[in-house]
């Protein structure tokens, strides 16, 4: 008999652990491992919605030792073909505040040593990610947070550090003056990898701390762990507010180009 399928996903930041309460869990493989947890389905406004802690259950896995590959190719294994990646992430400016949210619109990939793609050969596929983000899926994020209970700003780019460990002020001032908005260490490879598998992703970017602090106020302190979480947990409810209202913003069927990118080339599946 055919398994369960599911048509929207949500993968969840840090602390970030379930979006409904009346949930159908499903435990998966892939060929790239298994994903960072349970896949737990519910049905919001009629449509059946996957979501999938991005660190696992207890956030047992670090930035750099997240199962990218296995969690995308799991959700469109059960039949996915758009997914929301909300993320925590640190301010580079003055202006965005914690308890922002940033739609982003861009990204720079600052990670390296990441399992980032599925065309490993002899299948080769050079993906075209000019714009890493689906504007239909940033359009949905945007009518979410419209009059919401979260400041937002439509628009931003993200750089995504290795991690685990935080950024040197001298890094920090290198990435605002390259024109970064916030910094985070999970939009890539995730971002990538959905592009190659022909999925929409697009994220909103909860801003928790000011990453180094803010240059003309010496007042305000550098980021830390305890920080972070404690801003994006008492944050959830807004946040899953906001992407509850994205996924029923969500058009029935696709006009962007994200299907078309792999054109047609199915990733090569390790044996």
């Amino acid at each position: 008999m055919p398994g369960p399928t599911a048509e929207l996903a949500v993968i969840g930041g840090s602390g970030f652990t379930a979006l409904h309460d009346d949930v159908e869990t499903v435990e998966l493989d892939t060929p790239w491992g298994p994903p960072s947890g349970p896949i737990q389905l519910a049905d919001v406004d009629g449509r059946t919605v996957a979501f999938l802690p991005r660190h696992g259950p207890g956030h047992r896995f670090p930035p750099h030792r997240v199962p990218y590959r296995a969690n995308l190719w799991a959700l469109r294994e059960l039949g996915v073909a758009r997914v929301l990646g909300p993320c925590a992430a640190g301010s580079l400016h003055p202006d965005r505040h914690p308890g922002d949210l940033v739609v982003l619109d861009q990204a720079v990939d600052r990670t390296w040593g990441r399992p980032d793609t599925y065309f490993e050969g002899p299948t080769v596929n050079h993906v075209s990610l000019a714009d890493p983000y689906c504007p239909e899926l940033r359009s949905a994020l945007l009518a979410g947070a419209a009059d919401g209970p979260l400041p937002v700003h439509d628009g931003g780019t993200v750089v995504v550090i290795q991690g685990p460990r935080f950024a040197t002020r001298a890094e920090s001032r290198l990435h605002r003056e390259q024109g970064a908005t916030v910094i985070n260490m999970t939009q890539m490879p995730e971002a990538a990898l959905a592009r190659e598998l022909g999925l929409c992703y697009a994220s909103a970017a909860l801003v928790t701390d000011y990453d180094t602090g803010v240059d003309d106020d010496p007042g305000v302190a550098p980021v830390t762990q305890a920080e972070v979480f404690a801003t994006f947990e008492a944050n959830i409810p807004k946040l899953r507010q906001v992407l509850l209202g994205a996924l029923a913003a969500v058009p029935a069927t696709r006009s962007c180009a994200c299907a078309a990118a792999p054109g047609g080339l199915e990733p090569d599946v390790p044996t």
